[in-house]
């Protein structure tokens, strides 16, 4: 239970920040409006938040492993809210940061 807690903990935190830099991305960008950048901002702090309820106590081992999900999810955020179509390097790229993740969170430590 504690892996499959800490991988739902990572999946939010990713919706949080990258939907959170995708917000202000549209509202400075593509000028949207100060909500946008606000909500964003909200986001960006509540992913923050988020990476603290994570069953290890070691911050750079959380946020070293959450690159990787942050580099798989924002090809996925990518994929599903821009339309943007990967090639096998971004896959084989962002399938190569999820096995560091698995290895950096969930290798059995002594």
């Amino acid at each position: 239970m504690t892996i499959a807690r800490s991988i739902l903990l990572f999946a939010l935190a990713a919706v949080f920040e990258i939907g959170g830099a995708w917000l202000v991305w549209q509202g400075w960008r593509e000028q949207r409006g100060l909500w946008w950048i606000a909500a964003g901002v909200i986001a960006l702090g509540a992913y923050g938040f988020v990476a603290t309820f994570q069953p290890d106590a070691h911050f750079g081992r959380i946020l070293a492993a959450y690159g990787g999900v942050f580099v798989a999810g924002s090809l996925a955020w990518a994929m599903v809210v821009d339309k943007f179509r990967p090639d096998r390097y971004d896959v084989i790229g962002a399938a190569l940061c999820l096995v560091g993740v698995a290895v950096i969170m969930y290798a059995p430590r002594p």
